[in-house]
């Protein structure tokens, strides 16, 4: 953000009866139940409010209205957590941790299935800015803010000691450091100096082994989101011809391959994606095609040689990044989706994701059923989904909704 557009506050002079506020304080100007507050939200700041800090949030009334990781430079510098006149109990992190642990294991015992799951699902965990992946016995960890990152020392050994995991691996993206206003180069070297030197591991997910790799992966290295979806169209393509568009490290191909399905094709741009699914196709001793090329002109190609396939998977990286470049990203979901039914046989499955945050689940339905009847196709929708339930979702932040999926036959 340009230093003239750069959120700021001036201290002004003390709300009345905020000498008796709980500090350090944060007041709001209006009523707001979401977890993110931006700067034209907040009416004033105590002066002994830092970056970083857990702050008490005031209403206009001047009521307790909750508390929040505040840095006043960021784009979004108040970051709600609790919603309650209530104070905050000294053990509140640990207590979240300690519940958002027992969903994982005791409620939807995951370990029965995998040894990979999502452990902290930031806002719909109650913690704001940090994801934490468990695999194996690594714990990857990703931050997006420097509240987070600040109590990292005290976090990571408590997750440690209820899961039974011994290392740990972080990422701080460039885009959440720029955001927080944080050097990247900053936060790399302070993470790298926290980071286990581990550079890959293995998991097994519904009896199906996978390659991690932490040095060349996207996030924290292996999409745990999917895990049922991949489990469900295994399911569903037994003996069928299957490809799998955007590919990623072979997590729909294998899966479909190791539970019957008769051939598989598995598309990808990334070189390094590509060579981790090829490992993953050996460790389960199954033979999958795998093609290094773009999507859209790999598609076009075999538009244009009339091959079809029983099931066509479709799951691209992010395509919209912020609302300046949603336009483009929803012509990609356009464009993508329409060559993707194409090579669908009449009857075959479709399953087309989107992984963008900021697209609504309505529009991009509307894209995909868009494109299926311009190209004279129908789709008979056979189940709508998103993330698995160790990807919880908090009714006051509907936006972390951020995956989709849609299951279709196509006619």
């Amino acid at each position: 953000m340009p230093p003239s557009r750069r959120p700021s506050f001036r201290p002004r002079s003390a709300p009345p009866g905020s000498e008796s506020w709980q500090t350090p304080w944060v007041q709001i100007k209006y009523f707001t139940f979401h977890p993110n507050v931006f700067p034209n939200m907040i009416a004033d700041a105590s002066e002994d409010a830092k970056k970083g800090d857990v702050v008490a949030v005031y209403d206009r009334e001047g009521n307790l209205f909750g508390h929040a990781f505040f840095n006043k430079d960021a784009k979004v510098p108040l970051r709600i957590f609790q919603h309650s006149s209530e104070p905050l109990p000294a053990d509140h992190f640990e207590n979240a941790i300690r519940q958002a642990v027992s969903l994982r294991l005791d409620s939807l015992r995951l370990p029965e299935q995998t040894d990979a799951f999502r452990v902290i699902n930031s806002d719909g965990d109650g913690i704001p800015g940090l994801m934490v992946d468990k695999f194996g016995d690594v714990l990857a960890v990703e931050i997006s803010t420097l509240a987070a990152q600040q109590r990292l020392d005290e976090w990571v050994p408590l997750l440690h000691s209820l899961l039974g995991t011994r290392e740990v691996v972080y990422h701080f993206d460039a885009s959440a450091a720029r955001a927080e206003m944080l050097s990247p180069h900053f936060v790399t070297e302070e993470l790298e100096g926290k980071s286990a030197k581990v550079d890959a591991t293995r998991i097994t997910e519904n009896g199906i082994r996978f390659h991690v790799n932490f040095e060349s992966g996207h996030k924290t290295g292996f999409f745990c989101d999917q895990r049922d979806n991949r489990a469900q169209l295994a399911n569903w393509v037994k003996g069928a011809r299957v490809l799998d568009v955007c590919c990623y490290t072979g997590g729909f191909a294998v899966s479909a391959k190791k539970q019957g399905a008769a051939e598989v094709t598995a598309v990808d741009l990334d070189e390094n994606a590509i060579a981790v699914a090829k490992k993953n196709a050996n460790l389960n001793q199954e033979r999958v095609s795998f093609v290094h090329a773009d999507a859209f002109s790999w598609m076009r190609q075999m538009q244009k040689n009339g091959d079809t396939w029983d099931a066509v998977v479709l799951d691209p990286p992010k395509l919209v990044f912020s609302r300046e470049n949603f336009e483009e990203g929803k012509a990609k979901y356009h464009d993508l989706n329409k060559l993707a039914i194409s090579l669908v046989k009449r009857g075959g499955l479709f399953l087309t994701c989107s992984c963008s945050g900021l697209m609504p689940v309505e529009m991009f339905e509307e894209i995909v059923v868009g494109v299926a009847h311009r190209s004279g196709r129908k789709l008979q929708i056979l189940d709508r989904r998103g993330a698995g339930a160790d990807h919880p979702i908090m009714s006051n932040c509907p936006e972390s909704r951020y995956l989709k999926t849609l299951w279709a036959r196509v006619w």
